[in-house]
C-alpha cells in the first residue's frame, strides 16, 4: 500500500462522547463487501483509500461475512500483510450479539457466548485487542448485569480499551451506562441505524439519551442502503443492491411513493451543491450527538465521494424541515 503522509489533513476528528478517544467523522464499516464473495484486492483498495482519506476507524462485527467471520479474517490479513506497522494510527472494533455458532451458545447476550466470541474475533483479526468491543443487540432473557459484567471483563482482561452498545434504546441504554459506571468501565459509544428514512432512534429514546448521558454515537446505514443515493431515482437498475442480494434491501421496500421521496430529497441536495448521498451523511453529521457515520463500499471511489460530504454539513431550519416533510411524509 501506498500510505500519504497527508492522510490527517483531510478529515476531522471529534471524542466519542466525553471520553478522550477521537474518531474521524467518516468510519468505515465491513458490514459488505469484505466476506468470502468479495474480491480480496478490491478490499485492500478500498481500505487503502479509507485509510488515506484519514479514516482511522474501521468497523466489524463477528458475524460479518458472508460467511461468518470472513470480513474479520480478511481485515486481519490486510492487516498483517499491509498495515502492521500502523496500528496504532487505527481503532478497530468488533461486536458479538448475533447468531455466530450452533447451540445455546453462540447468540445473544450471555458471558459465555460474548467472552468466548471476542477470542474467537482476535484469533481472526490476528491482534491481541480491540479498540472497542460492543454487545450488538439487547438480550431479553439475559440479566443486563452479566452482559454488562461480560464487557467489563474484556476490559479487565486487555482484550479492549473500550466497550460499546449497539441496537440499544434508550431506557436499556441508562440502565446499561448505571452498570457500566459503577464499575468503572470506559463504555463510550453507541451504534445505531439513523437516517434521513429511518428515525427510530429519535422514537426510542436512544437519540435523547446519548446526549444527556454524553456517549458517543456512531451510525451505520445512513444512506439506508442504497435508498439515499441516485441508484434509485427512476426504478431499480438490473446490477443494483435490490436485484443481486435481495437479504437487506427488498423490491417492495422501493414503492412509488418511495421513489418520489428519494426523487424530492435528491432535488433540495442539488440546490445545496451535493449528491443525495452526499446530503443524507451531512444530515446524520448535523446532529449534536453523532460522533461519526458509517459508510460502506463496494469500490474505493465510493469512498472518496462519500467524504466530500464533509465540505457542506450545515442545514437551515428551512433545510430540515424540508427534508423532515419529505421523508416523513
Amino acid at each position: 500500500m501506498n500510505i500519504q503522509e497527508d492522510r490527517y489533513t483531510k478529515m476531522s476528528y471529534i471524542p466519542a462522547g466525553d471520553s478522550g478517544l477521537k474518531l474521524p467523522r467518516l468510519s468505515l464499516g465491513l458490514w459488505h463487501n469484505f466476506g468470502d464473495t468479495g474480491d480480496y484486492n478490491n478490499m485492500k483498495a478500498m481500505v487503502e483509500t479509507a485509510f488515506n482519506a484519514g479514516i482511522t476507524h474501521f468497523d466489524l462485527a463477528n458475524n460479518y461475512g458472508p460467511s461468518e467471520g470472513a470480513a474479520e479474517r480478511n481485515f486481519g490479513k490486510i492487516l498483517q500483510e499491509e498495515l502492521s506497522g500502523y496500528r496504532d494510527e487505527l481503532v478497530i472494533s468488533t461486536k458479538a450479539g448475533y447468531t455466530m455458532w450452533p447451540g445455546p451458545y453462540g447468540d445473544w447476550g450471555s458471558r459465555k457466548y460474548l467472552l468466548a466470541s471476542l477470542d474467537q474475533s482476535l484469533a481472526r483479526l490476528g491482534l491481541p485487542y480491540v479498540d472497542i468491543f460492543y454487545h450488538h443487540r439487547m438480550d431479553p432473557s439475559t440479566p443486563l448485569e452479566e452482559t454488562m459484567g461480560a464487557l467489563a471483563t474484556a476490559v479487565e482482561s486487555g482484550k479492549a480499551l473500550y466497550v460499546g452498545l449497539s441496537n440499544y434504546d434508550g431506557p436499556t441504554l441508562k440502565k446499561a451506562t448505571a452498570i457500566l459506571s459503577e464499575r468503572h468501565v470506559p463504555f463510550i459509544i453507541n451504534q445505531n441505524r439513523f437516517s434521513i428514512f429511518d428515525r427510530k432512534v429519535e422514537q426510542n429514546g436512544l437519540l435523547k439519551a446519548t446526549g444527556e448521558l454524553h456517549k458517543g454515537l456512531i451510525c451505520f446505514s445512513p444512506l439506508a442502503q442504497g435508498l439515499l443515493t441516485d441508484r434509485y431515482l427512476h426504478g431499480i437498475p438490473e446490477d443494483s443492491r435490490i436485484k443481486t442480494d435481495g437479504r437487506f434491501l427488498k423490491e417492495a421496500s422501493l414503492t412509488p411513493e418511495r421513489i418520489k421521496q428519494i426523487q424530492d430529497l435528491n432535488a433540495l441536495a442539488l440546490k445545496r451543491g451535493q449528491t443525495l448521498a452526499e446530503m443524507a451523511l451531512a444530515w446524520d453529521l448535523s446532529h449534536p450527538e453523532v460522533t461519526s457515520v458509517l459508510i460502506g463500499a463496494s469500490k474505493a471511489s465510493q469512498i472518496l465521494d462519500n467524504v466530500k460530504a464533509l465540505q457542506n454539513t450545515s442545514f437551515s431550519a428551512e433545510e430540515l424541515k424540508q427534508i423532515d416533510d419529505i421523508a416523513l411524509r
